[in-house]
């Protein structure tokens, strides 16, 4: 049985999925994967279906028919890419500008270790 996916649910699902990834710092390999798979992304549903009497042991039967359903539509894909790139950037900003500044820091002593040791000579 193939579902057919609502807008609003597709929405819903995108933000689940673009979670669970930025959440497990996994986001690049993501936005990777899902960017030079994207022309497969038809053939990809297909698999979905063809694999979901055995994935759906595993996983709940309707969301894995609706994420099935989601890798169809090109829009979709594209939607889920951006919203991946949109959490990552807000779940991370403080700790990405933390390590600026520590690495901003490291420099300056490294360029001032090496000034005191020239200006010796």
């Amino acid at each position: 049985m193939i579902v057919q996916i609502k807008p609003e649910r597709a929405v819903e699902l995108i933000d689940k999925i673009s979670r669970f990834l930025v959440q497990r710092k996994m986001a690049a390999p993501a936005i990777m994967t899902i960017e030079s798979l994207r022309p497969l992304h038809n053939l990809a549903s297909q698999l979905l279906y063809f694999l979901s009497p055995f994935a759906e042991v595993i996983f709940q039967p309707k969301e894995y028919q609706e994420f099935a359903a989601l890798l169809e539509n090109g829009e979709y894909i594209e939607l889920l890419v951006k919203r991946i790139d949109e959490l990552d950037v807000e779940f991370y900003k403080e700790e990405r500008e933390l390590r600026r500044k520590l690495s901003r820091r490291r420099r300056n002593k490294i360029k001032l270790f090496f000034r005191k040791m020239f200006k010796k000579k």
